[in-house]
Parts: structure tokens; sequence; C-alpha cells
């Protein structure tokens, strides 16, 4: 199936990002990712940010039509823009598809905007995400090993957390006979 660019309705081309096949246009070098396909690209990005996804078709009434009246590189439908997460970053998504159109640079400010998410997050919420995160394990959204990984990831940056701000404690316990 030939994607067309939404915005210069080129055919797009297709290269490998951090290991996921995407396409993308050859004169805006804006992202088109299928389903699930910039939540892999974000995971081989930065490990540490594995757990963290945001869920674009969470809240539908935050869907308002593209004002570029873009239309789906896949489908040929209109695209929805709507926020990344609380951030100001728009990104255009298909409702039928689930794919993700990302302008030239979204994917890299979608990276540093995790990032600082995240770091807040571990900082101020950790044991909330890590509960999430466990619960996940049991009853989420992705394969079982997938959300261990997840739960993992954020024990591991909270283990990092309590040795920063323990730094004392962290070296008694280091220092016990096994």
């Amino acid at each position: 199936m030939i994607k067309k660019c939404p915005h210069h309705q080129i055919h797009l081309a297709q290269a490998h990002i951090l290991g996921v096949e995407i396409d993308y246009c050859p004169e805006g070098y804006g992202l088109w990712f299928d389903e699930n396909e910039l939540r892999l690209a974000k995971d081989a990005r930065d490990r540490d940010l594995r757990w963290l996804d945001i869920d674009l078709w969470r809240d539908p009434a935050k869907f308002i039509i593209s004002p570029n009246q873009k239309m789906c590189p896949k489908d040929r439908l209109p695209m929805y823009e709507v926020a990344y997460g609380d951030s100001n970053i728009k990104v255009d998504v298909c409702n039928l598809c689930h794919g993700v159109w990302l302008d030239r640079g979204e994917f890299k400010n979608i990276v540093v905007y995790l990032r600082d998410s995240a770091n807040n997050r571990i900082l101020y919420h950790y044991a909330r995400d890590l509960l999430e995160e466990g619960w996940e394990v049991f009853a989420g959204p992705e394969m079982l090993r997938e959300e261990v990984l997840d739960f993992l990831t954020v024990l591991k940056l909270l283990m990092y957390k309590f040795a920063v701000q323990y730094s004392k404690l962290s070296q008694i316990i280091v220092t016990l006979p096994k």
C-alpha cells in the first residue's frame, strides 16, 4: 500500500529508526508511525523511558480535526490533532488505524518531554508509579514480558533515587555482610 505525506502529498519512503520500520516524508521529514511503532521507537531510544507510555486515545474529547485537514497516510481519512500527554506538543493521530504523524523534530521533543516527565514522576510520585507498574504486570495492556521489564525499570530508577537521596544509608546497606 502506498502511503502519502499529509503535507506534501508525495509518496512516503521507508526507513529504520532505532530498529523500527517507519515511513517518512523525504521532503519535510515528517514521520509516520503505525500502531505501537511510536512506543517501540521511544522504548528503543531510551530504555529508562519504557515504563512511561502516553495513551493518545484515552480522551477522545481532546481530539480536534487537524486545522490543515491532514489526511491519514494509510486510510486517507482526516486525522485528529491531540496534545501528547500534558505537553504542548501536538501530534496528529488516526482514530481508525491508531497511526501517529509527527512533524519534523517532534520525536525529539517527545523524548525530551518524557525525560522531564519521568524525572518529575520519579522524584515526587515514585510510589504511585511503582504500584501502577506492578498492577500492569497482571492487567497491563502490553505483553507480560514487557510489563515486567517496565516494572523493573521503575524499580531500578527508584533504587537510584534512594541511593542519591539517602547516600549515607545506602552506603551502610552496601557494606552489610551478605
